[in-house]
């Protein structure tokens, strides 16, 4: 089963050009929801104008420095999550973050080279599928039932949940249904059709609410990890604001509890 790829299998009843279309479009989603949360919030003006006034007020950063500065950004702030000091908080955001890079590339491979049920799937490909599926479930709910802020001690219920909870919770619902069905369709279970039809409205849900959910902040975080470095070194203030302390931000550092 692990080494099996589930959408040759699809493809038997769903042809691969309908496959590769709606990836396609679920790209789409991102970037055109990445981009109206851009405009909306007016996060690339007030970034670039932040950075004009830190740098006209403070001393000047050299090419070699600014270099440096970059290489930090994404050597700590991108690739090993340094903002967060909680420990468990950080290993389960890598997990969950490293897990959905592995699934969502790996799934793209399988459905444009390897749909078609003639294609002779690498085993590699399935395997690196359900491991960053596995990767995200194991961080995504160690976060959500163990690391989340305990609302019950700030008088809410256990079962409440806010806006900010939309991209960790449809995350889990897309990768949680993704596997199921694998498993459901490789043991020619009858209720492969229904986990099927979920495991689309969930992944449908996860990239077409981009504007509403925390998706697009992973296109931010190092923009601003970088202007806050810049900052320190020639001497000003970054006037961007903290990282959100909302525990609903899935691997956000806690201070004071701010429910939205």
């Amino acid at each position: 089963m692990f080494t099996s790829n589930p959408f040759a299998e699809l493809s038997a009843s769903i042809s691969a050009t309908v496959m590769q279309t709606y990836v396609v479009v679920m790209i789409i989603l991102v970037v055109a929801g990445t981009l109206f949360d851009v405009v909306h919030k007016k996060s690339a003006k007030y970034f670039f104008q932040n950075w004009r006034k830190a740098k006209s007020q403070g001393t000047d950063v050299g090419a070699g420095e600014m270099v440096s500065i970059a290489v930090q950004t994404v050597a700590v702030d991108a690739i090993t999550s340094g903002e967060f000091c909680n420990l468990r908080r950080r290993i389960a955001h890598l997990l969950a973050m490293y897990g959905f890079v592995i699934y969502a590339v790996s799934t793209t491979v399988m459905v444009f080279g390897y749909a078609a049920p003639e294609a002779a799937t690498p085993a590699i490909l399935p395997q690196l599928w359900y491991a960053g599926a596995l990767m995200v479930c194991f961080g995504g709910y160690w976060f959500w039932f163990f690391i989340r802020v305990d609302v019950v001690a700030e008088g809410h219920s256990p079962l409440r949940i806010v806006r900010a909870d939309l991209f960790i919770l449809s995350l889990l619902a897309s990768v949680t249904l993704g596997l199921i069905w694998a498993i459901l369709q490789a043991a020619g279970s009858l209720w492969t059709t229904v986990f099927l039809g979920a495991y689309i409205l969930a992944t449908t849900v996860l990239f077409g609410s981009v504007p509403w959910s925390k998706f697009s902040h992973m296109f931010f975080k190092p923009a601003a990890a970088f202007e806050k470095r810049m900052s320190k070194a020639n001497g000003t203030r970054s006037n961007l604001p903290a990282p959100s302390d909302n525990p609903a931000t899935f691997g956000s550092t806690r201070s004071q509890p701010n429910h939205y």
